[in-house]
């Protein structure tokens, strides 16, 4: 899931959902995109077009995702590209622990299911009003990602 929460002062299931929130708690854009038989191929790049309209307040932009318990790793490799209305485009490469090292996972889970919120930027302007495309593939050293749902 992708959040994008705006800050003034109101608040993305990849896999994800995006979603563009205001401090306030207001979410401004959600979508998801549910992998095909739970697993992530690397070629499976998820897009999301979400619309800015707020270029005074700062938000914060969080994706979340959703696993299984045959997911087979502590932490996923996201790399992450955001394509600007104006075609500036900017790429991060990203780690996030979904599990400690005793295997106990983060965030909230029902039967075999995990979900946690996992925050991209915090804060951040929107320079121009328009469509914003964030482009997100994982970056694990399989070309099939295993127990990955949303």
């Amino acid at each position: 899931m992708v959040k994008i929460k705006d800050k003034n002062p109101y608040f993305l299931v990849l896999l994800f959902t995006l979603l563009l929130n205001s401090c306030n708690s207001d979410i401004l854009f959600t979508d998801s995109a549910a992998m095909p038989d739970n697993t992530w191929d690397l070629s499976n790049i998820v897009h999301f077009s979400a619309p800015v309209n707020d270029t005074i307040n700062p938000s914060d932009v969080s994706f979340t995702i959703r696993t299984g318990a045959d997911y087979p790793f502590r932490n996923i490799y996201l790399f992450v590209t955001t394509v600007a209305p104006d075609g500036n485009t900017i790429t991060d490469t990203l780690e996030y622990d979904l599990a400690d090292e005793k295997g106990n996972w983060s965030g909230k889970g029902f039967g075999d299911v995990h979900e946690l919120s996992l925050p991209y930027k915090s804060n951040v302007f929107f320079p121009e009003g328009g469509i914003y495309d964030f482009r997100i593939q994982h970056g694990m050293r399989v070309v099939d990602l295993n127990g990955v749902y949303d």
